[in-house]
């Protein structure tokens, strides 16, 4: 329950009840709870998606879905997002990127990424069948959180400090075994066929991300994992609007 908490603190803004003392490596092993963590801040919006839509048109609630997905997660990992935009826009050397990764203010690449990201979401979420919505309401926070436990296992940090240097501490393949233990079951459950193609694809994203930047940087940063997350909830949502018209 230790570790559940903490991974509900950092992942979201709900006002959760603090352990007495945290101990060095109590991040990296909080990590084993991020699918679950993702699958109650879906329940979240199932709840919500339940509230809204005798409200507004589908269109409106799904617009207001995503907003609220960012406002409980206090838009951290879109801030990873637009930094790592900026730090491809910056077309420099390791020391480079990871500068512009670290500054706070956004630019120009990262403000189009960003919306880009949000509207692609939006679109995405709309064109599902009503059937699987809310199945998917709350598989793509989960598989978006397994994405978060794959790219910390086994990877490096590129930098001595910041939040992925502190989860990187205590982690190991344990975290991800046991992370992967959970998804699966959760994964076929909510989404059947189409749920475990989309585990699969967060699955070989995750991997490629992780090194794809240890390569270019020598390690992953917050900043990186906030942008898998990001891309892996795109990804699902839209491997699962794939697939459906597919088997339609």
């Amino acid at each position: 329950m230790r570790g559940f908490l903490i991974a509900l603190q950092f992942l979201t803004i709900l006002p959760l009840p603090s352990p007495r003392q945290y101990h060095p490596d109590d991040l990296g092993r909080a990590t084993v709870w991020f699918p679950v963590a993702g699958l109650c801040i879906g329940g979240l919006l199932y709840l919500a998606d339940l509230l809204l839509s005798p409200l507004f048109p589908r269109h409106l609630t799904d617009a207001l879905l995503i907003t609220l997905l960012a406002l409980i997660t206090g838009a951290l990992h879109l801030d990873g997002l637009a930094d790592v935009f900026d730090g491809f826009a910056a077309r420099g050397n390791r020391e480079r990127f990871l500068a512009v990764m670290k500054d706070s203010r956004v630019g120009a690449v990262g403000v189009v990424g960003l919306m880009l990201v949000l509207l692609l979401k939006y679109a995405a979420l709309l064109a599902l069948p009503i059937y699987l919505k809310r199945p998917a309401l709350l598989l793509f926070p989960l598989l978006a959180r397994l994405t978060q436990v794959l790219i910390m296992t086994g990877a490096k940090s590129a930098r001595t400090d910041g939040l992925g240097a502190a989860f990187l501490s205590g982690m190991g393949s344990h975290q991800l075994s046991l992370a992967l233990a959970s998804t699966i079951p959760l994964a076929w459950l909510l989404g059947h066929w189409a749920g475990l193609v989309a585990l699969g694809i967060c699955l070989v994203w995750g991997w490629a991300i992780r090194h794809s930047f240890t390569r270019r940087l020598g390690g992953i940063t917050g900043d990186i994992i906030g942008f898998a997350s990001e891309t892996a909830e795109l990804l699902t949502l839209l491997t699962l609007t794939a697939v459906t018209v597919m088997l339609s």
